[in-house]
């Protein structure tokens, strides 16, 4: 059985850091799908097809980008997983204070969906 994980955010645009934790969440997971929020109650700086496109082309330099799958989707993020077939939900953290809300978070999803997982990584130090 493939382990999966959804690594979801706005990647408005995508950064290092984000291209930090996908690399590092490669060499746990075999497939990692970097899900975009499409978020209607929010201007992005880029329209969703750029964010795909700029995601697409950032990770031409991340070995074993051919397990990476790049999708949208709107609504509540628990909801997304069950169409994926799996029940990890990745998250990256840069401080203590993104924890805090983090674990909230993690406590909310696992509430709506027992069978929600989430696992959060710390981003490489240069990009805090």
């Amino acid at each position: 059985m493939k382990k999966t994980a959804i690594y979801p955010g706005t990647f408005d645009p995508i950064t290092n850091g984000h291209l930090s934790i996908v690399k590092r969440a490669l060499q746990i997971f075999d497939k990692l799908i970097i899900a975009i929020l499409n978020n209607p109650n929010k201007i992005p700086l880029f329209s969703i097809d750029e964010r795909v496109h700029m995601i697409g082309n950032s990770l031409e330099e991340v070995q074993r980008s051919e397990h990476v799958e790049i999708d949208t989707f709107e609504g509540l993020l628990v909801n997304y997983p069950v169409n994926k077939e799996t029940n990890v939900i990745l998250r990256g953290l840069r401080a203590f204070s993104d924890f805090e809300y983090e674990f909230q978070m993690a406590l909310m999803n696992r509430k709506l969906n027992r069978d929600i997982q989430s696992i959060f990584l710390m981003t490489d130090y240069k990009w805090f």
